[in-house]
């Protein structure tokens, strides 16, 4: 997911997002532990995608961003 994407959505989509991002991170490192997983970048890609939504989680509650 884009960061410009990440502008448009509200709190509770981001907390959603936010969910499913851990999700598929454990998930990720069950197949590469089980040695299933063909792209391991993978793993990075999601780790930066959580990073982010935590950032404009933080955002919010901060008062920076509106809604």
């Amino acid at each position: 997911m884009r960061k410009s994407e990440l502008i448009k959505l509200g709190q509770e989509e981001l907390i959603t997002k936010l969910k499913d991002g851990q999700e598929s991170l454990v998930n990720l490192r069950f197949q590469k532990a089980l040695q299933q997983l063909e792209h391991p970048q993978k793993i990075r890609f999601v780790r930066r995608e959580i990073a982010q939504i935590k950032t404009a989680i933080r955002e919010f509650e901060l008062g920076k961003r509106g809604n």
